[in-house]
């Protein structure tokens, strides 16, 4: 099975015989559009990596709702490694693949495996980067450069279809929560990038980028 996230994964540069390692004790999991990998405030035993589909990780507030935290898309690292208990809840947006570890073992071949340890290190790092680009995101970016960003996401981390177009993993409600905006906000920019020329909406969740340069230069 084609791993899509490979190359942005913990297991990107790592050796054959240790990839091997990996392997022995891994397993891989298969989930519906909208099974749930695992539930905030759960104990956490496992761990993974996406290796296609995305995940929609979510917190709920003390009024009930949920907040939309990031999306983990292929490549991403998700779990905790020493926190007790899931800080969120990850629920895949379409058919996802996750190779699954027991995280003690994990943390065991990290001890046995410095490569293991650094890579570990690095997606954590990578992890807090992102974190902190999406502070700036949210305080800095203007409404049409954040719809634009997150559609450069999609398109990056989403396989296209044969006919070069990308399905949205997040519904229209789902961008503005993650956004910070609103879904009119949202669909406005949406179909202004469209007349544009920007994209082309080939469904109402599939979309087709008509120039790269454009969308881009909208992002910021």
């Amino acid at each position: 099975m084609q791993c899509i996230g490979r190359q942005q994964s913990i297991c990107a540069d790592l050796s054959p015989d240790v990839l091997h390692e990996m392997a022995r004790i891994g397993r891989v999991r298969q989930l519906r559009r909208g099974e749930v990998l695992s539930w905030e405030g759960d104990e956490v035993y496992d761990v993974g990596n996406v290796r296609d589909g995305a995940l929609k990780l979510t917190a709920s507030l003390r009024d009930g709702r949920e907040q939309i935290l990031g999306v983990a898309w292929p490549g991403s690292f998700v779990g905790e490694l020493f926190a007790g208990q899931w800080a969120y809840r990850a629920t895949a947006l379409a058919a996802t693949t996750v190779c699954v570890f027991r995280r003690a073992d994990l943390n065991i071949l990290a001890a046995s495996r410095p490569a293991v340890a650094t890579s570990l290190l690095r997606r954590l790092s990578n992890d807090l980067d992102t974190a902190r680009r999406s502070i700036l995101f949210l305080g800095r970016k203007t409404a049409e450069e954040r719809v634009a960003s997150l559609l450069i996401d999609m398109r990056r981390s989403m396989p296209c279809d044969a006919t070069g177009a990308t399905p949205m993993s997040l519904n229209r409600q789902q961008m503005a929560d993650l956004l910070g905006l609103t879904i009119e906000t949202v669909s406005r920019k949406i179909r202004r990038f469209e007349r544009a020329g920007i994209i082309q909406l080939v469904e109402t969740r599939l979309f087709r980028v008509l120039d790269d340069v454009g969308l881009a230069r909208l992002a910021g």
